[in-house]
């Protein structure tokens, strides 16, 4: 393989900035480049996992680049199990790329985005599962997000995955043997025994993981949250008490928000997207009926729905409008400017109402909010799945979603006297599947399409 090299930090001025390296010839460009204190060049043999102090040099010339430390490490114990070297400089993007220009021109390549980890997976150092946990460890938006990528990382998922395809081949090999071996007097398994052990030990731990994932999601995705009412509820004073924050334009003026507004929200490491909306009301106003366009739109795509209603004021045939349109949505109605209300009586509400979750709030006091808080946690909660065998992503579950139909139609063909060959193709399929999922059996476009998503120098 070519020797790589990139830079493996994120563009930007700072303290440290790192050119990493890979492949048979890591060592000789680092001891071209490389002088020690002193002038004296790095050892024949560099001791590895050690930093070295020193500088980096222009390539046939006396000319310092850098001072830098430089990490050795050599193959098979490192990221790619190749020799690699990193040179932990300055974080400037001139002298950066001054280094990386150097380490090209003595014999590496530019790394293609992902190739390191690509390297990884195909040396066999991690699974494709801990290469694409590796850009959601990266991209994770908060605690429970990363937790779950990082036992991704470790190889949790793929280590059940490799439990349940080792048992699925012994299956195989039991039923492909009886085929092969069906007239030479070799007892068979049961099929009895054989739909058992493909329920229990197969079917039994992939199931969960396939339900999981859209629980799952919300850890890579986070909860899209749409606040949505008639105009002048004070859902944009509601966002901003939220959000602690003055995000959104609040006036007396009905329809101030006539765009959906976006902004991030994390309630106790939960993820969420928060959506101030227009509110929905007949207008003839056409940019206000974009607004209320955008805003059917938002909630059509919502996990969540925050209702909001005027607490000084009697139901009106918008809010009730309001709520056809959300009901089958997850949805808190929010009684709002409780300091209005008189005589401390919120309106009426129809029973059907009722039966929702009720907050009362005070966006302009911040009375309220932190109860309000608390009933988004209890329902993010509930929409998340913290299992480190869910699977996290779309290929996954496809992948994984397919091969348990296969199983399926093998366990239905186990029961209803089906021919082995037949079974046997099910079983091959599922096989292929957990494969793909693994990367054991996973095409190149596949790998691809994965390693494209990474950075350069990841």
């Amino acid at each position: 393989m070519d020797t790589i090299a990139a830079i493996a930090t994120p563009p930007g001025n700072g303290g440290i900035g790192i050119v990493r390296i890979s492949g048979g010839l890591a060592l000789s460009i680092a001891t071209r480049l490389f002088r020690r204190v002193a002038d004296r060049p790095l050892p024949e043999t560099p001791v590895s996992h050690r930093l070295y102090h020193g500088h980096i040099i222009a390539p046939g010339g006396q000319q310092v680049i850098d001072e830098v430390l430089l990490a050795v490490m050599t193959a098979p114990h490192s990221y790619t199990r190749e020799d690699v070297v990193e040179i932990q400089a300055h974080a400037g993007q001139a002298v950066l790329r001054t280094i990386l220009e150097g380490v090209l021109a003595s014999g590496a390549r530019l790394a293609d985005p992902g190739e390191f980890t690509r390297r990884a997976f195909l040396n066999g150092r991690i699974d494709l599962t801990q290469a694409e946990a590796v850009i959601d460890v990266i991209n994770a938006k908060s605690n429970r997000a990363l937790t779950a990528a990082a036992s991704q990382l470790q190889g949790v998922m793929g280590d059940r995955l490799k439990t349940v395809r080792f048992a699925l081949r012994d299956l195989m090999t039991e039923i492909e043997a009886a085929i092969d071996f069906s007239g030479d007097g070799v007892e068979a398994i049961s099929p009895e025994a054989i739909a058992q052990k493909l329920e229990d030990d197969i079917i039994g731990p992939l199931a969960p993981m396939c339900r999981g994932y859209e629980k799952a999601r919300f850890l890579r995705e986070g909860i899209r949250l749409a606040v949505v009412g008639r105009p002048n509820v004070g859902k944009s004073s509601l966002m901003n008490a939220l959000l602690e924050d003055e995000r959104a334009i609040v006036t007396h003026i009905p329809g101030t928000t006539r765009d959906v507004i976006e902004a991030p929200l994390c309630i106790d490491g939960i993820p969420i997207l928060l959506m101030d909306t227009a509110g929905i009301h007949q207008s003839h106003d056409p940019v206000e009926a974009i607004g209320v366009e955008k805003t059917c739109r938002s909630i059509e795509t919502a996990d969540l729905i925050l209702f909001v209603l005027d607490g000084s004021q009697p139901l009106s045939r918008e809010d009730a409008s309001v709520y056809d349109l959300t009901q089958s949505k997850e949805r808190i109605i929010v009684i709002n400017k409780r300091d209005l209300i008189q005589n401390g009586s919120s309106p009426a509400l129809p029973e059907t109402w009722r039966r929702s979750r009720l907050v009362e709030t005070s966006a302009l006091y911040g009375d309220g909010i932190d109860q309000l808080r608390e009933v988004i946690r209890r329902v993010a909660i509930g929409n998340f799945q913290d299992d480190a065998s869910a699977l996290p992503n779309f290929r996954q579950h496809k992948a994984l979603t397919s091969g348990l139909e296969s199983l399926q139609r093998a366990l239905s063909g186990i029961r209803d006297g089906a021919d082995d060959e037949l079974i046997a193709i099910d079983l091959q399929e599922a096989h292929r599947a957990i494969g793909e999922v693994i990367g054991d059996a996973a095409p190149p476009d596949i790998l691809d399409r994965i390693f494209s998503q990474f950075c350069i120098g990841k």
